[in-house]
């Protein structure tokens, strides 16, 4: 099982990479800022995945579902606002993993 850490840039569905989007379009497990993305955004997402949103999670909670997919034996995209490397939580998620 893998954690894609994915940046979403300004939120904008078709200025998503091309990884991107085929990471979401494969991955059964979406963790998403819904404060920050649209539906457009998340109708690269395949039709069954689970989406997660995590605008009112904690750290704790956010890491919890990601183990919970390891559990699972299923792969899991965290789409981060932004570029993750820069302006998100992204050290403290991948520590705590």
């Amino acid at each position: 099982m893998t954690v894609h850490f994915v940046g979403s840039g300004p939120g904008a569905a078709d200025l998503l990479t091309l990884r991107a989007v085929n990471l979401l379009s494969e991955v059964p497990v979406v963790l998403y800022a819904g404060t920050y993305l649209d539906a457009d955004t998340l109708s690269h997402c395949r039709d069954d995945a689970e989406l997660v949103d995590t605008q009112h999670l904690d750290l704790d909670e956010i890491t919890a579902h990601l183990v919970d997919a390891h559990r699972r034996g299923l792969d899991a995209v965290r789409l981060c606002s932004g570029d993750p490397s820069l302006y998100s939580a992204l050290t403290e998620q991948t520590r705590r993993l």
